[in-house]
């Protein structure tokens, strides 16, 4: 199985019976290979922009705050405070 993030959507996907032994059967078949599953679709994404995006996505809210100095920090958790536990 191919662990990339993009999940395919759901027209693509093969229809499964609804009816929960019919389910359990083709689930059973499938795991013991008795019926071939469908193969991964390829992988399109630009490689160079997934690296990108890995590298900022390491960095993430440690960068961020390190940036912020303390007074922006205390609003920005004013302002989430407030919508969280603010009246409707």
């Amino acid at each position: 199985m191919c662990h990339n993030l993009t999940m395919p959507s759901r027209a693509s996907r093969p229809k499964r019976p609804r009816d929960t032994n019919q389910l359990a059967w083709q689930v059973v078949q499938e795991l013991t290979g008795q019926v071939e599953r469908p193969p991964d679709p390829p992988d399109t994404r630009n490689q160079a922009a997934v690296a990108l995006s890995k590298l900022g996505a390491s960095k993430g809210g440690k960068a961020r705050a390190e940036s912020l100095s303390a007074r922006k920090r205390k609003m920005i958790a004013k302002k989430a405070a407030a919508a969280r536990w603010g009246k409707k």
